[in-house]
């Protein structure tokens, strides 16, 4: 399973795994299909090393998915190794590499019905997770999900399955239901959401960190804090941030483009739960670095990447703190 890896730079390696995983999707359909997952890992970090997965987000636009390529964001899995952890970053079924058919479709915005497509990428995230644990430098004991835009919802929907392990969730400019171009920061039945939230709530009780940008062009400033509040408020357990607008665009690509405003409070926050010795950490990193594959062929830049951040139908968020 573990085969030649590539160096990327320094003791820094990068592999690729396919992962089977067996699967319903929104509607109840059965699925099987391998996901195609990048790791990277440094061989001078202590062993065993805890685990991290990064989940990607979701452009509403099936071409876009279909031509993500493979999911590396290659910026902050370096941050993330530089922490110790070893990095698995996913490409879900139905995107770039791994292809497949759509199991996350959460339906028009009228009729939205969220809980079984975040349920779905959330199963796969936990697949991946038990794949990487059978690493003979992984230690088991000690994971962490991270997640952009829908895959920052997602690792809150894992974290509410309480899974065995798993000491801390962070979710970047999380939500759904978003539409920048036709509802700028008004998402799809945002009352839907935040019911799912304070479902999820209920059930977690590991640390979370939710990140946001006042200038999310998908969510706004307001509907993320309520999401949290609602999370929060039902007896979960987590840290809402909101940073001042970030770019002329718009905040809700903030974890791709903008690293240097984000590292320091995740540095805060994994020494806090004891993943990291320092929390202060090394000097916060800039984007844009790495751009080809071990196979030889170019991969999207974090920036790039960040364009295939939307939820079904468009979706993603914000928070303050």
């Amino acid at each position: 399973m573990w085969g030649a890896c590539h160096q990327a730079a320094a003791a820094l390696n990068e592999d690729q795994l396919d992962v089977p995983v067996k699967i319903s999707n929104a509607y109840g359909k059965p699925i099987e299909h391998a996901i195609k997952v990048t790791v990277f890992w440094d061989d001078r970090n202590p062993t065993p090393a805890p685990i991290l997965i990064l989940n990607h987000g979701r452009s509403a636009d099936a071409v876009e998915r279909a031509n993500m390529g493979r999911a590396r964001y290659s910026v902050a899995s370096r941050y993330f190794v530089a922490q110790g952890f070893i990095v698995a970053v996913p490409t879900r079924i139905g995107y770039g590499v791994t292809g497949g058919e759509d199991i996350e479709d959460s339906g028009a915005c009228n009729v939205k019905r969220y809980e079984p497509a975040y349920e779905a990428a959330a199963i796969e995230t936990m697949t991946v997770l038990e794949a990487v644990r059978a690493r003979p430098d992984a230690d088991r004991t000690r994971s962490v999900l991270v997640g952009q835009s829908f895959g920052g919802t997602v690792a809150i929907t894992s974290a509410a399955k309480s899974p065995e392990g798993v000491i801390a969730t962070i979710n970047f400019a999380g939500g759904g239901g978003g539409d920048p171009k036709n509802r700028p920061q008004r998402p799809c039945a945002p009352q839907l959401l935040e019911r799912m939230f304070a479902q999820y709530g209920k059930t977690t009780h590991i640390p979370t960190l939710w990140i946001y940008t006042e200038n999310d062009e998908y969510f706004g400033p307001t509907y993320p804090r309520e999401w949290f509040s609602a999370f929060k408020d039902a007896g979960g357990n987590g840290e809402f941030v909101q940073f001042p607008p970030q770019g002329e665009g718009g905040g809700h690509g903030l974890f791709t483009k903008y690293p240097r405003i984000w590292q320091p409070k995740v540095q805060e926050f994994l020494h806090r739960v004891g993943l990291v010795a320092s929390a202060s950490g090394p000097k916060p990193q800039s984007a844009g670095v790495l751009s080809t594959s071990s196979t030889g062929t170019t991969e999207r830049t974090p920036q790039e990447l960040d364009l295939h951040q939307a939820d079904s139908n468009k979706a993603d968020a914000p928070i303050k703190k």
